[in-house]
């Protein structure tokens, strides 16, 4: 089938064979023909279309996924609290998915949507972190990392990515929370909660009528009630409570973390275990 007319001939005169390789192979415009190896080593002429099928494109991919996140602004600093459950459907995939990852010291993003598109994009922002740390000396603002977060975002747009995230962090201005996701939306604010539990969390969060003059303790106490309210109501949402404070001193830092799936019974219980081998020891 890589003959070329006058290479057929000449390969026809130098080898004798069966049947005529030009007149077999091409036809009389020179033109190849497609063939097929049936068996025993005779051909078979076919159409083109049967040898390369069209390429249908793949069903397009239905996520169906879950999650609670939230994250506000107070008096004392950021609080950002989130669940584990990583779900695809009704399948639970994990139960201890860390939905809070680190950008720097004092900024850190939430995962909502595709875990793959998520991780991705916010350890992207990471390195460009890092990067603009050692070539600045200082840190990356929280304006900036969202910025160029969404810039990616809008770029690749087409491709139907799943990602919402919060990007939080104390800078030269203080606290700063935004909101970013696939479309390149980007949005600042004080109160955010991103899933399918968020308006859930969203009713608690409204509670509190004085939330940035809420204490540290406060503060915490009401990011854990929002989230495991949530988790009661939203089946995609589950696994562990984390809470996760930033402040101005410390950056960020876990304060809390606690599996949804114990009962304050079996918690006063697990004190007590621990309160006991204290005192033995």
């Amino acid at each position: 089938l890589l003959f070329s007319p006058s290479q057929a001939i000449q390969y026809q005169n130098n080898v004798p064979t069966p049947f005529s390789l030009t007149a077999e192979l091409f036809d009389p415009e020179g033109n190849s023909k497609p063939w097929i190896d049936i068996r025993g080593g005779d051909f078979e002429e076919v159409a083109s279309e049967n040898l390369f099928p069209s390429q249908r494109p793949p069903p397009p991919l239905e996520f169906a996924h879950g999650t609670t996140t939230l994250s506000f602004t107070f008096q004392g600093g950021i609080i950002v609290a989130v669940d584990s459950r990583a779900s695809l459907g009704s399948f639970v995939g994990s139960k201890t998915t860390q939905k809070v990852l680190p950008i720097n010291s004092h900024m850190i993003g939430t995962m909502a949507g595709g875990a793959a598109d998520c991780q991705f994009w916010i350890r992207k922002i990471k390195s460009e972190a890092l990067l603009h740390e050692v070539e600045e000396g200082r840190r990356m603002s929280v304006a900036r990392a969202s910025r160029i977060l969404a810039n990616y975002l809008y770029s690749v747009r087409q491709l139907q990515l799943s990602l919402g995230t919060m990007i939080a962090g104390w800078d030269e201005k203080g606290p700063q929370l935004y909101y970013v996701d696939n479309t390149g939306l980007r949005i600042q604010g004080d109160l955010f909660a991103v899933g399918s539990g968020s308006t859930f969390a969203l009713g608690i969060l409204d509670t509190a009528t004085n939330r940035y003059e809420l204490s540290v303790d406060e503060a915490i106490a009401l990011g854990i009630r929002a989230i495991r309210h949530a988790t009661f109501r939203d089946a995609y949402s589950g696994g562990f409570i984390n809470v996760y404070l930033i402040t101005p001193e410390d950056g960020w830092k876990r304060v809390f973390q606690e599996d949804i799936a114990r009962t304050p019974e079996a918690w006063q219980a697990l004190k007590q275990k621990e309160e006991s081998e204290l005192d033995i020891n």
